[in-house]
């Protein structure tokens, strides 16, 4: 019985660790484009400026509510202007339109970058969906 029960939980132990994200290794700032980040599985991201504001993990004023979706609009050319750690769990990001609220974790920017491709895909075709553009509204 302790034999079984031992296995058992070495397996929640196993399974438990692989649901755990790599450890960060690596944060580059490319300041005003993009942001560098490597992990200790050796996977290595490039994440722009417009991914990162567009997926900020803050709620702030400048979304637009579209049917009840949230949609973060005309920021392809959004700068970062710097970013400051955050213990020793994340980095919150200072953008050029003044966004700073937003904490990204080491685990949300494994997130982000493991599923980069499929997340702006579905930010794209949210935008075609309501006639929004991710370039900037001219002004008048």
């Amino acid at each position: 019985m302790a034999a079984a029960m031992g296995a058992v939980i070495r397996r929640l132990h196993a399974a438990a660790a692989a649901a755990q994200p790599p450890r960060l290794t690596k944060l580059a700032l490319h300041a005003p484009k993009s942001v560098e980040v490597e992990f200790a599985d050796g996977s290595s991201f490039h994440l722009s400026a417009e991914f990162l504001r567009v997926y900020s993990p803050a709620a702030d004023s400048k979304i637009r509510s579209v049917g009840g979706e949230k949609v973060i609009f005309g920021r392809r050319h959004v700068g970062i202007m710097s970013a400051e750690l955050v213990g020793n769990y994340g980095v919150r990001i200072l953008f050029d339109d003044l966004h700073k609220t937003g904490i990204f974790t080491w685990d949300y920017l494994h997130h982000l970058g493991s599923n980069k491709f499929s997340l702006m895909r579905s930010y794209i075709r949210t935008l075609r969906k309501h006639g929004l553009s991710r370039d900037p509204q001219r002004r008048k």
